[in-house]
C-alpha cells in the first residue's frame, strides 16, 4: 500500500542507514521525459524531498499541483501513466480531466443505455500479405513540419519507394490490421519513427509509450525493424533507437549508420544516391 512521502523517506533512511538515501539528481534522467510532472511537483509540499530523489517505481503518495491550482495525491506510476488517448493538458490532473468530461446525470426518465457494440476491425485494410507495405486510406498525415522535413531529407539520400504509409500486420492494432510508421523503407524493411513529448508533454509517455512498444513488436513480427528517433529526453525503446536533441543532416547520417547496423553496409549502400 502506498504511504505518505514522510513515512516512506524515514523508512528508506532506516533501511539504507543514511540521512539522505537518494541524493538530489539520482533519478533526474528518469523524470526528464515528463516536463509536466516536473512542473506539477513541489518539494515544499512533499517534506522538502525533490522529484529527482524519488524512484519512478516507488509506492509512495506524492502531492502534485496542476497549472489550474488543483492539488491531489498520486503515486509516481499513477502520474506517469496518467495521459491516455486524450490530447489535452487536463489529462495530467484528475480534477481537470473530470471537468473536461463531466459524467452524465441519469434521471428516471432517461432511456436505458444501449449496449456497447462489439469493436469491429476496419474493413479498408487491403488483403495483402503480412509484412507488405501499402498505401492506406486510414493513415494519418505527417504530424509535424519536423517529421515532413526528416522524410524529405531521408529520401534525398536513399533511392527507395517513398509513397508507402502503412504495413499489414497479423494482429490488430487499435481496430486495424495495419500500422502507420512515420517513414517506411520497403526495400530495406525498416520503419522510422520520430518521437517527441509534444506541446503538452503527452506524446510517447505513459500509456502511449506502451502503445509504441506494442507497435514495434507487431512490426518486428513481420520481419521489419524499427529505428526510433527519440527527442525531449525520451529513453530508447529498442536496440537501434537514437536519442537526439535536434534534427538535421547529421541526424540523417546517423539514421543511415543505424540502417547499416541492421541490414549491412553493402545492402544499404546499394540504395544510396
Amino acid at each position: 500500500m502506498a504511504e505518505r512521502v514522510e513515512l516512506w523517506w524515514a523508512r528508506r533512511q532506516f533501511s539504507k542507514g543514511a540521512d539522505v538515501p537518494y541524493p538530489v539528481g539520482t533519478y533526474r534522467e528518469a523524470w526528464a521525459p515528463f516536463p509536466v510532472l516536473i512542473r506539477q511537483y513541489h518539494p515544499d509540499v512533499n517534506a522538502g524531498i525533490t522529484l529527482t530523489q524519488i524512484p519512478p517505481a516507488a509506492d509512495v503518495l506524492l502531492c502534485w499541483e496542476c497549472d489550474a491550482g488543483h492539488r491531489f495525491a498520486a503515486t509516481p506510476m499513477e502520474q506517469r501513466n496518467r495521459p491516455g488517448r486524450e490530447r489535452r493538458r487536463s489529462a495530467w490532473c484528475p480534477e481537470c480531466a473530470a471537468l473536461a468530461q463531466p459524467p452524465r446525470l441519469r434521471t428516471p426518465d432517461s432511456p436505458a443505455r444501449a449496449p456497447r457494440p462489439k469493436r469491429q476491425l476496419c474493413p479498408k485494410t487491403p488483403s495483402v500479405a503480412r509484412g507488405e507495405a501499402f498505401v492506406s486510406a486510414c493513415a494519418p498525415k505527417p504530424a509535424s513540419a519536423v517529421e515532413a522535413r526528416l522524410r524529405s531529407d531521408l529520401f534525398e539520400r536513399l533511392s527507395v519507394t517513398a509513397d508507402r504509409n502503412a504495413l499489414r500486420t497479423s494482429r490488430p492494432f487499435f481496430d486495424h490490421l495495419e500500422v502507420w510508421p512515420d517513414i517506411l523503407l520497403p526495400e530495406l524493411r525498416i520503419a522510422v519513427e520520430y518521437d517527441s513529448t509534444g506541446r503538452h508533454g503527452l506524446e510517447h509517455v505513459g500509456k502511449r509509450e506502451q502503445a509504441d512498444i506494442r507497435k514495434d513488436r507487431l512490426l518486428r513480427a513481420t520481419g521489419w525493424e524499427v529505428v526510433r528517433i527519440r527527442t525531449g529526453k525520451l529513453e530508447k525503446l529498442g536496440p537501434h533507437d537514437l536519442q537526439l536533441s535536434t534534427l538535421g543532416r547529421p541526424a540523417v547520417a546517423r539514421l543511415i549508420d543505424a540502417f547499416r547496423d541492421i541490414r549491412g553496409a553493402l545492402v544499404v549502400g546499394a540504395y544510396l544516391r
